[in-house]
């Protein structure tokens, strides 16, 4: 019988007496797996939600990301321990249930990050995209009806691209961040080379109490590092190539996002920002590159969103697989899905095409970020009990832990203060989450959790 880490990695695994891969047929690269992580962080972050992180943080933002990008380097470091001493295309969800076991805590975690770290952000990217894609190609007045549509196409390009499997988005994602840095390049040089540092000043600081909340925002443009860790099973020697890719992607995406916010908050006021929204970038580039520039960063903006959508997809395949094969989602999730070895992706691009196309995706911004990090430190806690067996540094995850945990109970007070919707709203997503799985538990006629199956 093969174990569920045989199942859920895209390669045919074999496994010494540690769990870790003996024999494997590689498909993905260091470099791969970096531009995999950059790709997925900054389609995220710098793009769609400068004006949301913006409106919080103000003219501080460049120091909200640098927070939030500490912050992920010590969940990331946590993340790869355990994927070196886990390796698996499960990722995350791997990491919990060898933590805390496959009981209602994982099964009600691992619904909330789905919905969160997965269709949320794929959607929010893609519209992303889609407002880039109406501004270039329809015009600046495109009706949301535009957006929308070429929202769905990238995200079915995106379905197919990995479908074809995971050397494709090697090579795609790889292609893609090297040509977006370039550009990425050119835009700070010259954003900072014409910046007026009285937009900088720290009288345009907010409270230590907002600045705080804000990081809670940033640290959700920082969620794409999460799928290096679904790459670990498809890496050549993931004991060695896993952290490296991790500590890398997660640094030059923290000096991107705190270079590129010096450079808008240096050009454009917070409440010019604000208003422009996703398209703030591409602002910026006007005073000094004019009209090309604008279209070099809307270019910049579209190969971003869609990197960042096809690494989520990516994610997805490998999470869903794990999540049914541990019995925690239903089976048409799993490999061997009524609608083929890619159920769980194309489940989730109907999901997140829904979401497109359905809800005001502003609104759950605030929801996904307190949920998505309540699921990084339960991750954090994983590997503070398995420690020992990870041969990991115990103050790195205490301060990764300490640390998210610090951010989530301010922005929830901030949030209980400022929007009680959104509080009850998440308050809700929680509860249906754990009805949810309690359905799912009583439909899988399981005598309990112990008796399923753990990922190795």
């Amino acid at each position: 019988m093969p174990t569920p880490v045989d199942v859920v990695n895209i390669q045919p695994m074999a496994e010494n007496d540690r769990g870790a891969p003996a024999s494997r047929v590689p498909t993905m690269s260091l470099r791969g797996a970096v531009f995999l992580g950059i790709g997925a962080m900054v389609g995220a972050g710098i793009f769609a939600l400068l004006g949301e992180a913006g409106a919080v943080a103000g003219s501080a933002l460049w120091l909200s990301f640098l927070v939030a990008g500490l912050i992920s380097l010590a969940l990331g470091y946590a993340m790869a321990k355990l994927g070196v001493r886990y390796p698996s295309s499960g990722g995350l969800i791997t990491y919990l249930v060898k933590g805390f076991g496959n009981g209602r805590l994982v099964g009600i975690a691992s619904w909330l990050g789905y919905l969160t770290a997965i269709v949320v952000v794929g959607a929010m990217v893609a519209v992303s995209f889609g407002d880039y894609a109406a501004s270039i190609i329809v015009g600046g007045d495109a009706s949301s009806a535009w957006t929308n549509l070429f929202a769905s196409l990238i995200l079915v390009a995106s379905a197919l691209l990995v479908i074809v499997g995971p050397q494709s988005v090697d090579r795609t994602q790889s292609a893609i961040v090297v040509a977006l840095l370039a550009v990425f390049a050119v835009f700070v040089c010259v954003t900072l080379a014409n910046l007026n540092p009285h937009l900088l000043a720290p009288s345009g600081y907010p409270s230590a109490r907002a600045f705080v909340s804000s990081i809670a925002l940033t640290f959700f443009s920082y969620l794409g590092f999460a799928v290096i860790s679904f790459a670990a099973g498809d890496l050549r020697r993931p004991e060695r190539e896993l952290p490296r890719a991790m500590y890398i992607s997660i640094s030059a995406t923290t000096v991107l996002y705190v270079a590129v916010a010096l450079g808008v908050f240096g050009v454009l006021t917070v409440a010019q920002v604000v208003d422009y929204g996703p398209t703030a970038i591409a602002e910026a580039a006007r005073p000094a590159l004019g009209e090309a520039g604008y279209v070099a960063m809307v270019i910049a903006a579209l190969l971003a969103t869609s990197s960042s959508v096809t690494a989520t997809l990516y994610a997805s395949s490998g999470l869903t697989s794990a999540l049914a094969e541990v019995g925690q989602f239903p089976p048409m999730f799993g490999r061997q899905s009524r609608f083929g070895k890619n159920g769980g992706l194309l489940i989730t691009t109907v999901f997140t095409l829904l979401f497109v196309n359905v809800f005001n995706l502003g609104a759950l911004v605030s929801i996904g970020s307190a949920v998505s990090l309540a699921v990084f430190v339960l991750v954090g806690v994983a590997a503070f009990r398995l420690r020992r067996e990870l041969a990991a540094k115990a103050w790195v995850i205490l301060a990764a832990i300490l640390s998210s945990g610090a951010v989530l109970v301010v922005f929830t007070i901030d949030t209980v203060r400022e929007d009680r919707r959104a509080f009850w709203a998440l308050v809700g997503i929680v509860a249906l989450a754990a009805v949810v799985d309690g359905v799912w538990r009583r439909r899988r006629k399981q005598p309990g959790p112990e008796h399923l199956p753990l990922p190795s």
